[in-house]
């Protein structure tokens, strides 16, 4: 027997130094290690990386919305506080994510300049609107509920 837990998210992009920026702007990562202009390593932690971004080229085929492969790449943050803030970033920076309400988390969907897919969300289990169990209902989350974070204590 062993144990394992998620080391890292390594993606395709077709242009090395802006799939940095909107990772550095976005998630708040920080640029650890460059190789060439084909690797880049970013980290929000202790970690050597949490993401490993590699050039392919712009000529690169956008990933399939119908296919099999990586569906999206989620980042947590650690309170509706924190969510709201996050969710400014992305409209200052004219990202326009879509809204859920999970019933176990709030979360906002978008893009990367590559059409690789990411998630921002914020656990609400034990929120009074919380579920201990998402059951796939979802319901519709309103930028006034997210932004109204900002003023609760």
């Amino acid at each position: 027997m062993y144990s394992t837990r998620l080391g890292h998210v390594h993606l395709k992009v077709r242009d090395l130094k802006r799939a940095i920026d909107f990772y550095t702007q976005v998630f708040q990562l920080n640029e650890i290690e460059t190789v060439a202009d084909h690797y880049a390593f970013l980290s929000g932690s202790h970690l050597h990386h949490e993401i490993a971004l590699q050039r392919v080229g712009p000529q690169a085929p956008a990933p399939p919305p119908d296919g099999v492969g990586l569906y999206h790449v989620a980042f947590e943050v650690p309170d509706k506080k924190h969510f709201a803030r996050a969710y400014q970033q992305l409209q200052q920076l004219g990202i326009e994510p879509y809204l859920v309400n999970h019933f176990i988390s709030w979360a906002m969907y978008f893009s990367d300049p590559d059409g690789n897919g990411l998630e921002i969300y914020v656990d609400i289990r034990n929120e009074p609107d919380g579920r201990d169990r998402w059951r796939g209902y979802s319901a519709p989350l309103s930028a006034e509920t997210i932004l109204a974070a900002l003023t609760e204590a």
